[in-house]
C-alpha cells in the first residue's frame, strides 16, 4: 500500500508540472481589465485629405490633447496629452506633413510629424506679458529660411524657422502698448500686417518686413471709447468690431495708407431692440455674423463700405468657418437642431440665397445640441463637390457626417470624468440559463476540440488566437446580471459635459447614458456645472421590485452661492426619476448613515449660509433625522483664510421644516503669516475595519485608534505655497495635522523642515500616508503616521476579560480626551505623484496596498508593509516572523507591481477602489483622459480558484490517480497472495 501512495504522489507531481504557465500580460490582461482611450471635447480641427493615402483630421481638445484621427473609422492614429497647464491655442498643418501647434498663451511652438506624431522641433517664446495667441502659416511655405512661420504671443511677434524652430527675428509691442488682434499675410507678399488696439483706444496697423522684422509703416486711428471683444478681419483691408457699449458696429477700412472709421448702430442695422450683441469669430470673406439673444444675422460688407443684412437665422444655428473651394470661392455650413434630427446645409459665400447642399440626419437626443462644426470637401466621381462635416455635440461627443449619415461617432465626454460611484446589477431571473447557447452543434464541438488541443499544448499559434477569442466571446464578464463574486457592476460616472454614463465593469461598454435635463443651459440655469454624484437608493429588501438610483448635484453658476439642482437617476435605465430646479446653494453634500423604509439614504446639503437641508424631503426622513440629530456633525475647510470649523444641528429654519440651522462648535485658525492649508483628506465613509487589535512581535497587542472623524490637514509656509523651487529650504516648512472633526482637537502634529507640496495623501483605518517634496534632499518623500489608542493598552489580560474588569464595554466618545500614541517614518520615493488611493475589501481582512498614480500616468501597487513605521535596520526574529521588512531609505518600485501593465491612463486624475463580494479582491478604476479598470488581489486569491484554473487537467489527474491506486492495489493483493503460498 505504501508503494501505491508513493506512485500516486509521483503521478500528481508530474501532472502538476505539465500545467502551462503564462505571463500576466498573455493570460490575464484583457480578461480581468480593460483600457479605453479618449481625446476630450474638440475645440479646433484641421483636415488632411489631399493625398490618396490615409485621410485624417488633426484636432485639439479642451483636455489639451493633440490627436490625429482616421476619417474613415474615427480611430486614433496618434495622440499627445500636453498637460493641465499647457493649453493649446492654435493648430495648423504645414507643408502637408507637419502639424504646427501653439500653446501656453503663445509661448510654446511645436512641429509634429503628421504620419506618426513624432516631435520634429520645439521652440520656447518668452513674452513680456500674457496676451492673445496668433499663428499664421504662409500658403506657399517652404522648408527654408526664406519662408518662416509667424507667431504672436506675450505681446511679441516672432518669425520662426520652419526647419528647426529657431527664432529668426522678434518684434516686441510692449513699448507701443498694443495688443495684436489679427495677422494678415497675403500670398506671395513680403509684408505681414499686424492689426490691433493700443492701451489708449487707438486702432493700429503695422506693416512689417517678413525678412528682418523691420517696421515699414505704422498707421493709427483713435477709437471713440474703445472696443468690445476682438477685431474681426473680413478682408485684407476691412475689419469690424463692436464699440465698448456694444451698441455700435465699427467698420474699419484701410485705403491708401489711411484708416477710415464708419459707425453703424446695431438697432439701425437689425431694426429692433437686441440684447448682448456679439460678433462671431467665423471667417467668411466679405461677411461677418452678429449674434444676439434671439437670432444670428449675416451682414455683408460692400465695396463701398455699406453693411447689408443678408439673412437672419435662429440663435441655435451653429456656423462653421469658411472653406476655400477654388480661387475666390468659399463655402460654409449651417447646422440647426430639430426633434431628434439635425439639419445641415452648405452654402456658398457669394450665393447665400440657395443651399449648395442640404441634408437631414437622425440624431440621438441624449447627445444634446450641436456646439461646433468643421467642414471639409471632396471630389465626387462626377467631379462635383461633396462635403463631410465634423460635429461636436453638447455631451462632448464627436461625429462625422457624410451623405446624410453618421459615418462614425466617439463618446469623448468620458475624457472628463469628475465623479464616480457604483451600482449592483439586476438579480438573475429564475429560469434563465447562465450558459450561453451555442450557435450549432458543429461550432460547439469545434470549440471544445480547440480547447482540448490547447490544454494538451498541441494547438498552433493561430489556434491559440482562436481559443483566446472564444474565451472572450464565451466569457460571462459582460452579462447584465449580478455574479456571486461581485465582479460585475455598473460604474456610473459623471462628466464635465453634465452627462451621466453607466459603464459595465466587465468590458467597459456603455450600458446607458443620460444628458441631465436639470443641468441643461437655460434662462433659469445659465451656467450649469456638475458637482457630485452619490448613491441615493440601494434596495436590499426590495431588490426585486425596486431599482437602485443615484443623486446628482449640480450648480447653476460659478460661485459657491449659486443655486443648485438635484436629479435622481435610475441606475438600471438611466432615466431621471425626478429633479429639482434651481434652489438653495450647495457647498457640501453629506451622506448620512440612515435610510428610510424605502431604503433611500438620507443626505444633508449644506448651503453657503451653513444651513443644512435634508433630503429626501419626507415626513419619515425628518423623524429619523430628529432622532439622530444630536449625533450629526460636519466640518468646513476655508483654505483661503486658513480656518477649520465644526458644526452641529441647532434648530429648524423658519418656514422650512426640512431646513436646519447650524451651531458653531469649534474652530481651528492657522496663522496666515506662518501656515497655509494646501491639502485635506478624510477616511472613506464605507471603509470596513476587520479588527481594532494589531498583534505585533512577541505576542504583544496594540489597539488601533479607529475613528471616522479624523481629518488630515497639510499646511506650508506662505513662501512655499508656490511650485517646487519657488522657495529655499530655509523658507519652506511643511506641517501635517491629524484633527478630530467632532471636537476640533489636534491629535497629532508633525513638521517637515525644508519640505513643500504638492501633498497627496490617503487616510485609512488608523494610518495616513502622504507624499511631498524634500527641498534639502532634492527628492520626493513619502511619510506614514500610525495612531494607536493607549486607553485600551491594559486590556490584554484574558482573566480581566473573563471577570469583566476591563474598560472595553465603556462607551467611546470623541468628547473624552483620547490617550493616543503615534509611530511615524519617512522614505524616499523616486516618482512624482498625481493621486493616491488604497485598496478596499468587503470585510477588511485582506492586506492593504497603496495605489499610486505616478507622473507617467500609470498606477503602481505598493504593499503597505513597505511604509510600516515599525521597520528597523535589524529586525528581530519575532519581527521577521510578524512580516516586518528591514528598513531602507527608499521605497522600491517593482516593475511587476504596475497595475496598469504597459498601458498609460493619460491625464490621470483619480483612482477609485470598490470592494468585491469576494474578500480577496478589490476593483480598481482609474480615470483621466483615458479609463482603466482591473481586478486586484493584494493577498492573492486565497479564497477562490483563479479563472484560468485548468479543470480538464485536474480531472485527468484525478482519473490517473484513481487508475494508479486501483493498479497498485491489484499488484499488492497479488504479491500478498504469492507470499502466502510460500
Amino acid at each position: 500500500m505504501a508503494m501505491a501512495i508513493k506512485l500516486s504522489l509521483l503521478l500528481l507531481v508530474l501532472s502538476c508540472s505539465l500545467i502551462p504557465t503564462f505571463s500576466l500580460f498573455e493570460d490575464q490582461v484583457g480578461f480581468m481589465d480593460w483600457h479605453q482611450r479618449y481625446i476630450g471635447k474638440v475645440k479646433d480641427a484641421v483636415f488632411h485629405t489631399q493625398k490618396a493615402g490615409r485621410k485624417r483630421v488633426v484636432v485639439s481638445t479642451e483636455e489639451n490633447v493633440i490627436a490625429s484621427l482616421d476619417l474613415r473609422r474615427g480611430e486614433i492614429f496618434w495622440r499627445h496629452v500636453l498637460g493641465a497647464t499647457d493649453v493649446i491655442d492654435k493648430i495648423d498643418i504645414a507643408l502637408g506633413k507637419y502639424v504646427i501647434t501653439l500653446s501656453s498663451e503663445g509661448s510654446i511652438l511645436r512641429a509634429w510629424n503628421l504620419p506618426d506624431g513624432q516631435m520634429v522641433w520645439e521652440s520656447f517664446l518668452s513674452g513680456s506679458k500674457s496676451s492673445k495667441a496668433l499663428l499664421t502659416i504662409p500658403a506657399n511655405l517652404k522648408v527654408d529660411l526664406d519662408s518662416p512661420i509667424f507667431v504672436y504671443g506675450g505681446t511679441c511677434l516672432y518669425a520662426i524657422s520652419s526647419i528647426d524652430g529657431e527664432i529668426l527675428w522678434k518684434k516686441d509691442f510692449i513699448n507701443e502698448g498694443m495688443d495684436v488682434h489679427q495677422l494678415i499675410l497675403s500670398e506671395g507678399s513680403n509684408v505681414i500686417h499686424a492689426v490691433g488696439v493700443s492701451d489708449s483706444s487707438e486702432f493700429n496697423t503695422y506693416e512689417i518686413d517678413v525678412k528682418n522684422g523691420g517696421v515699414l509703416k505704422h498707421v493709427r486711428k483713435p477709437f471713440p471709447g474703445g472696443i468690445y471683444g476682438d477685431i474681426l478681419s473680413i478682408s485684407s483691408d476691412k475689419f469690424v468690431a463692436l464699440d465698448a457699449t456694444r451698441s455700435t458696429v465699427l467698420l474699419i477700412s484701410i485705403t491708401d495708407g489711411q484708416i477710415n472709421l464708419q459707425q453703424t448702430h446695431v438697432s439701425d442695422l437689425i431694426h429692433g431692440v437686441s440684447l448682448n450683441p456679439i460678433i462671431l469669430p467665423s471667417k467668411l470673406s466679405g461677411i461677418f455674423s452678429l449674434t444676439t439673444d434671439t437670432f444670428i444675422a449675416f451682414i455683408k460688407v460692400t465695396h463701398e463700405g455699406k453693411l447689408n443684412v443678408m439673412e437672419k437665422v435662429d440663435k441655435t444655428v451653429v456656423v462653421s468657418d469658411a472653406l476655400a473651394l477654388s480661387e475666390g470661392e468659399q463655402a460654409f455650413a449651417l447646422v440647426q437642431h430639430g426633434d431628434s434630427k439635425i439639419h445641415l446645409s452648405v452654402r456658398l459665400v457669394h450665393d447665400m440665397s440657395s443651399n449648395h447642399l442640404k441634408e437631414t440626419v437622425k440624431m440621438d437626443h441624449e447627445r444634446g445640441f450641436v456646439h461646433k462644426i468643421f467642414i471639409n470637401n471632396y471630389v465626387r466621381t462626377d467631379r462635383s463637390h461633396g462635403f463631410r462635416a465634423l460635429i461636436v455635440m453638447e455631451d462632448h461627443s464627436l461625429l462625422l457626417l457624410q451623405q446624410g449619415e453618421i459615418v462614425w461617432s466617439r463618446d469623448d465626454g468620458l475624457a472628463s470624468v469628475i465623479d464616480v460611484t457604483t451600482s449592483e446589477l439586476p438579480l438573475e431571473k429564475v429560469g434563465v440559463s447562465v450558459a450561453k447557447v451555442e450557435d450549432s452543434l458543429f461550432e460547439w464541438l469545434k470549440g471544445h476540440m480547440l480547447k482540448l488541443k490547447g490544454t494538451l499544448m498541441l494547438a498552433t499559434p493561430d489556434e491559440i488566437a482562436i481559443i483566446q477569442k472564444i474565451k472572450l466571446q464565451s466569457s460571462e464578464k459582460s452579462k447584465m446580471t449580478r455574479d456571486h463574486n461581485g465582479f460585475r457592476r455598473l460604474l456610473i460616472v459623471l462628466t464635465k459635459s453634465r452627462k451621466l454614463f453607466a459603464l459595465h465593469s466587465g468590458d467597459g461598454h456603455i450600458v446607458w447614458s443620460t444628458l441631465l435635463q436639470s443641468l441643461r443651459q437655460s434662462t433659469e440655469c445659465p451656467n450649469p456645472t456638475a458637482l457630485k454624484l452619490h448613491p441615493w437608493q440601494i434596495p436590499h429588501h426590495h431588490a426585486l421590485d425596486k431599482n437602485p438610483s443615484v443623486l446628482v448635484v449640480g450648480r447653476c453658476g460659478l460661485s459657491l452661492s449659486s443655486p443648485s439642482t438635484l436629479s435622481i437617476v435610475d441606475a438600471y435605465t438611466g432615466k431621471e426619476a425626478r429633479n429639482a430646479g434651481p434652489g438653495h446653494s450647495t457647498v457640501q453634500v453629506i451622506p448620512l448613515p440612515f435610510s428610510d423604509s424605502s431604503e433611500q439614504q438620507l443626505h444633508l446639503l449644506i448651503d453657503d449660509g451653513n444651513r443644512a437641508h435634508l433630503y429626501p424631503r419626507s415626513r419619515e426622513a425628518v423623524e429619523i433625522f430628529q432622532r439622530e440629530s444630536q449625533n450629526v456633525y460636519w466640518y468646513d475647510v476655508e483654505a483661503e483664510v486658513g480656518i477649520l470649523r465644526g458644526y452641529g444641528v441647532k434648530r429648524r429654519c423658519d418656514g422650512d421644516e426640512y431646513c436646519f440651522e447650524a451651531r458653531n462648535l469649534w474652530s481651528v485658525v492657522f496663522p496666515s503669516e506662518s501656515e497655509k492649508i494646501i491639502s485635506t483628506v478624510s477616511r472613506k465613509g464605507n471603509e470596513v475595519v476587520h479588527t481594532q487589535a494589531k498583534v505585533i512581535a512577541e505576542e504583544d497587542v496594540m489597539y488601533k485608534y479607529i475613528s471616522k472623524n479624523i481629518l488630515f490637514v497639510a499646511t506650508v509656509s506662505p513662501k512655499a505655497s508656490g511650485p517646487i523651487g519657488s522657495a529655499t529650504p530655509d523658507e519652506s516648512l511643511l506641517v501635517v495635522h491629524l484633527v478630530d472633526t467632532i471636537t476640533g482637537r489636534i491629535l497629532h502634529r508633525m513638521s517637515h523642515l525644508g519640505s513643500q507640496g504638492p501633498v497627496h495623501a490617503v487616510l485609512s483605518e488608523n494610518w495616513v500616508v502622504y507624499h511631498y517634496f524634500n527641498l534639502r534632499a532634492h527628492r520626493y518623500e513619502m511619510s506614514v503616521i500610525e495612531i494607536y489608542d493607549q486607553s485600551r493598552a491594559e486590556n490584554k489580560d484574558v482573566l480581566k476579560l473573563i471577570v469583566g474588569k476591563h474598560n472595553l464595554t465603556t462607551p467611546v466618545s470623541s468628547y473624552s480626551r483620547p490617550e493616543v500614541s503615534t509611530k511615524s517614518q519617512s522614505y524616499f520615493f523616486t516618482h512624482s505623484v498625481k493621486a493616491i488611493s488604497v485598496t478596499s475589501t468587503a470585510k477588511g481582512i485582506t492586506s492593504k496596498h497603496l495605489l499610486i498614480g505616478t507622473i507617467a500616468d500609470q498606477v503602481l501597487a505598493l504593499d503597505k508593509r513597505f511604509v510600516d513605521p515599525r521597520r528597523s535596520l535589524n529586525p528581530t526574529q519575532a519581527e521577521k516572523e510578524e512580516g516586518l521588512l528591514p528598513l531602507t531609505d527608499t521605497l522600491p518600485i517593482i516593475p511587476q507591481s504596475y497595475v496598469t501593465h504597459a498601458f498609460k491612463v493619460e491625464g490621470l486624475r483619480g483612482i477609485e477602489t470598490i470592494p468585491a463580494k469576494l474578500e480577496s479582491t478589490t476593483l480598481v478604476f482609474a480615470y483621466g483622459v483615458d479609463l482603466f479598470f482591473t481586478r486586484l488581489a493584494p493577498s492573492r486569491t486565497y479564497d477562490s480558484l483563479t479563472e484560468d484554473f485548468n479543470y480538464a487537467l485536474l480531472l485527468l489527474t484525478i482519473v490517473a490517480l484513481v487508475v494508479a491506486i486501483f493498479v497498485t492495489w491489484v499488484l499488492s493483493e497479488r504479491k500478498d497472495l504469492q507470499e502466502k503460498w510460500r
